[in-house]
């Protein structure tokens, strides 16, 4: 008999609130009229908060496949609001930038997850949540620090 799975581990809990959370972002992003797709909305503020970036890397960070990104990279370029130019250390990447035009969607995008995020920790003491953020950026340096990449045994957390 398989063993009873428990639907309310951390990993489980964690995985279906990214995913609600990423829906109601993109309920939000879709009906306020920037002129963006979800998934343009969220490469475009990628872009922005990682400054001049390579695709590559951004693909890896975003969890993306290069193709899908190169779409909505495309899209995003014709629209004016970023620019893509060879990276000088190797011509072959491409860094991506976020040109000035883009900015107002920025901040439109800023109000739209901050406003996302109070709404959904309205019930919440700042307290609690603040605790609850620090230990899941513990969370995630550890698990940083566990990919094959990382040296072994510098865990902090």
């Amino acid at each position: 008999m398989p063993p009873e799975i428990y639907h309310n581990t951390i990993s489980f809990v964690i995985t279906d609130v990214a995913r609600l959370m990423r829906a109601e972002f993109d309920r939000r992003t879709s009906g306020v009229g920037i002129g963006l797709t979800p998934g343009e909305a969220r490469v475009l503020f990628s872009v922005s908060k990682a400054g001049p970036v390579r695709q590559a890397v951004l693909a890896e960070r975003m969890g993306l496949e290069a193709m899908t990104l190169s779409t909505y990279l495309d899209r995003l370029e014709e629209r004016g609001l970023l620019s893509r130019t060879a990276d000088p250390s190797d011509r072959r990447a491409k860094l991506v930038s976020v040109r000035p035009e883009a900015e107002p969607i920025i901040q439109e995008i800023l109000r739209i997850g901050a406003q996302l995020r109070a709404d959904m920790s309205a019930t919440i003491d700042p307290q609690k949540m603040e605790q609850l953020r620090q230990s899941l950026m513990q969370m995630r340096n550890c698990l940083i620090e566990m990919r094959p990449e990382c040296p072994k045994g510098t865990s902090k957390a």
